[in-house]
């Protein structure tokens, strides 16, 4: 995989985007990485491949690898009603969830009967503090001010959710009985040597200089630099390009039965196998088919930030684009999309 011709440190500065980070993966492993700009505007502190961004929305596709780990250890499965393992909050019964149940297939596709309320799942704010799980799904937080209910028959169609991960995350907690972000270093993190990924926002100084800050459309510094989501199994990752790869590369090996996971094919099938309604939808990621196979793709986009990862499982070839720039555009109309079609899979 290489670039055209592009000048990335132009476009950056055509679109006010502080600092730029890319991984690119070829035959299966990390071909390059580039890194471009700085982690805060008007600093001297330059984007470096260690340089950690936040993921957002990324997040459901390391929470999608977590559970189909969980899985194959059948601590979970992808078909059977989730309220039959909740134990500290349970997916509310009414007519439309009568004869078809909720199950992590349909969590995982945004397909659960679940849509979030108007106004939800904003950045935190620390004069609020943490709200737990329950009392999001409750609807009893500044974070999801109505509780969830089912609101159309499971499987019926599509409506993006990120009450549905959270849903996901509680159910994790209850089956193992470890906060998320533990069971994401057991199971994850730690087997594939992932060390600059991490679901809570350091309190240290010394670890903060490795952290992006995030930008608006203009350049600017966003209001407390690092906007940080309470839901960490749908929104709370933060992570670097590379450390992403790794992932994206754990998949491909998983096709091809060389987990290091344990992932066995048929559970990484499942992860890019088209779901329910929307041949488009994955477990935790979206899919195109095109000419030259099943592209892969997840999108991230918060207060301050913007990410993509795409990839060609079958093929070994990826890309992961992280900018810590709200361009207030969708990605592919801004920046990450130039660079994306600039890179040839």
């Amino acid at each position: 995989m290489k670039t055209q011709n592009i000048n990335i440190q132009k476009l950056m500065k055509d679109h006010n985007v502080s600092g730029l980070s890319i991984a690119a993966i070829h035959d299966g492993k990390i071909s390059r990485t580039e890194c471009f700009g700085l982690l805060e505007t008007k600093t001297d502190k330059s984007v470096e491949s260690n340089s950690i961004f936040s993921a957002c929305s990324i997040s459901k596709f390391l929470t999608s690898i977590l559970v189909m780990k969980l899985t194959e250890q059948r601590l979970l499965d992808l078909d059977e009603n989730v309220n039959e393992k909740l134990s500290s909050w349970t997916v509310p019964h009414n007519e439309l969830n009568n004869n078809k149940k909720v199950t992590l297939r349909n969590l995982l596709s945004h397909q659960s009967g679940v849509i979030d309320p108007e106004g939800s799942f904003n950045e935190l704010h620390s004069i609020i503090g943490n709200p737990t799980m329950v009392e999001i799904l409750e609807g009893r937080s500044r974070y999801c001010k109505a509780p969830i209910e089912i609101k159309y028959e499971p499987g019926s169609t599509f409506q993006y959710s990120d009450a549905g991960f959270c849903i996901i995350q509680l159910l994790i907690e209850d089956v193992t009985g470890k906060p998320f972000k533990e069971v994401m270093i057991e199971h994850i993190f730690q087997p594939l040597n992932i060390k600059n990924s991490l679901f809570e926002f350091p309190t240290l100084d010394e670890t903060k200089k490795y952290f992006s800050c995030g930008h608006n459309k203009s350049g600017e510094l966003v209001t407390g630099k690092y906007p940080i989501y309470p839901y960490p199994a749908a929104s709370g990752l933060w992570t670097t390009p590379t450390d992403l790869a790794l992932l994206v590369i754990e998949l491909m090996n998983s096709l091809n039965g060389e987990s290091k996971l344990k992932l066995s094919v048929s559970k990484a099938m499942e992860i890019i196998n088209p779901q329910g309604c929307k041949e488009w939808t994955g477990l935790g990621v979206f899919l195109d088919k095109n000419e030259k196979g099943i592209e892969m793709s997840s999108l991230g986009w918060g207060v301050g930030f913007q990410c993509m990862m795409v990839a060609y499982p079958r093929l070994g070839t990826g890309l992961v684009i992280m900018i810590n720039t709200d361009q207030g555009v969708h990605q592919l109309k801004g920046i990450i999309g130039e660079v994306y079609h600039a890179y040839s899979f």
